[in-house]
């Protein structure tokens, strides 16, 4: 064996530590990747159902103004009319308007859990962003075989963990 064989064959040896390492970090990567977007799922399908909900209250509450109006004009044709269901009809349209009322602050609190939840699935999301982008410089690392690379995998990494842990700050 000669020395220029001699020294490519050492260099290859000490080239596969790295491509370990990098492989190594690859695989935390997608794991972590993988972790992110079922959590970024659960929070963008917690968004649409929140808004769904939320949606489903402003029509229950519209219906309610509705059977408060029309108690309101019986009111009004009955008190015409000086009927003994009068009394009656009072009753019913302020019950409905009271009822309508909390239907819609339960339908404000649906609103607010839905962007709640849409601001945990976007953090969730650009956390996924920056995970992949990592996969990609640490597979450009094992291909060019620089360390720097791998650097910016690592530190891409981290910011998308970091983007993803935010999540748990936000109620």
């Amino acid at each position: 064996m000669n020395v220029d064989e001699e020294l490519h064959e050492h260099a290859e040896h000490a080239k596969q530590p790295f491509d370990k390492k990098v492989a190594a970090t690859m695989a935390g990567i997608a794991a972590a990747l993988a972790i992110v977007a079922v959590f970024g799922q659960l929070s963008a399908t917690e968004e649409l159902l929140s808004q769904q909900k939320a949606s489903d209250q402003w029509a229950y509450s519209q219906a309610k103004n509705i059977r408060h109006y029309e108690s309101e004009i019986a009111l009004d044709v009955l008190t015409a009319l000086k009927s003994d269901k009068v009394a009656a009809y009072k009753g019913n349209s302020e019950r409905f308007r009271k009822e309508a009322e909390k239907i819609q602050e339960k339908a404000k609190e649906f609103e607010i859990e839905s962007r709640v939840a849409g601001g945990k699935a976007r953090r969730f999301h650009f956390g996924e962003i920056f995970l992949e982008i990592a996969i990609v410089f640490a597979s450009i690392a094992i291909l060019t075989k620089r360390e720097i690379m791998w650097l910016v995998a690592v530190a891409g990494a981290l910011v998308g963990i970091g983007f993803a842990c935010t999540t748990f700050l936000v109620h």
